[in-house]
């Protein structure tokens, strides 16, 4: 009798009696690296930029009136960019007269990229055109029509051709030691390091004297150290 062959347990066997291959193991991928977010780039503070316009009667409602020493048509708004006691850059308002326009518009320049901070540039109609008022805020203004401080006569205010820079930093100081507001007394001597200060001999200082500009600070006896004026008064 023919003895019949027993398979080994577990063995498949294919159509031919042979092995059934298997299919071969494969890993996974490696999951994919993020691509890194390029960082932002850093941008600086804005250009400095001034413009000039027209006055209009509406813009200097309080500052100028019939009887002015300088007309309505010949003076100018210059819009420009200054540098804050913030570190920031922001926008300011000058009326001038318009002989001036590229004076002030090449020594703000100079400011704005010395970063000599400015604690606000409005016109001095925000303050219903008190200088008192204007000075108080520690407003940078030019045009007003008004007398010169102490005097009958026109100021040079009057003309368009002053302006005052951060006067509480920079005050108006009499012979004898005195200042108006209370704000800036700490500010009545020179030189003092301090920011928005302007001191005798300063960059600020050259910078309008190479344009023709005179600084209250050199008068002798009173002292206006934020007053600055073509060909002087």
């Amino acid at each position: 009798m023919a003895l019949a062959t027993a398979c080994g347990a577990g063995n498949a066997l294919g159509p031919t009696g042979g092995t059934t291959p298997q299919p071969p193991v494969t890993s996974a991928p490696p999951p994919a690296t993020p691509t890194p977010s390029p960082s932002p780039t850093p941008t600086g503070p804005p250009e400095y930029t001034a413009k000039v316009s027209k006055v209009a009667r509406a813009d200097v409602p309080h500052s100028w009136r019939p009887g002015c020493p300088v007309p309505l048509r010949d003076l100018r708004l210059v819009t420009l960019t200054h540098w804050g006691f913030d570190d920031k850059a922001h926008t300011g308002e000058l009326v001038v007269h318009r002989a001036v326009t590229d004076d002030i518009e090449t020594v703000f320049k100079q400011l704005y990229e010395w970063r000599f901070p400015i604690k606000q540039m409005k016109r001095v109609d925000a303050y219903r055109g008190s200088d008192f008022d204007s000075i108080e805020a520690d407003n940078t203004s030019a045009f007003n029509c008004r007398a010169a401080t102490g005097s009958g006569n026109w100021s040079k205010h009057a003309y368009g051709q002053a302006i005052d820079i951060n006067p509480r930093e920079n005050p108006y100081v009499t012979a004898s030691g005195s200042v108006a507001h209370a704000n800036a007394r700490k500010f009545a001597t020179r030189p003092i390091d301090k920011p928005g200060v302007i001191n005798p001999g300063d960059r600020v200082v050259r910078a309008f004297q190479r344009l023709g500009w005179e600084w209250g600070g050199t008068w002798s006896g009173t002292k206006d150290y934020q007053h600055f004026s073509k060909g002087g008064g």
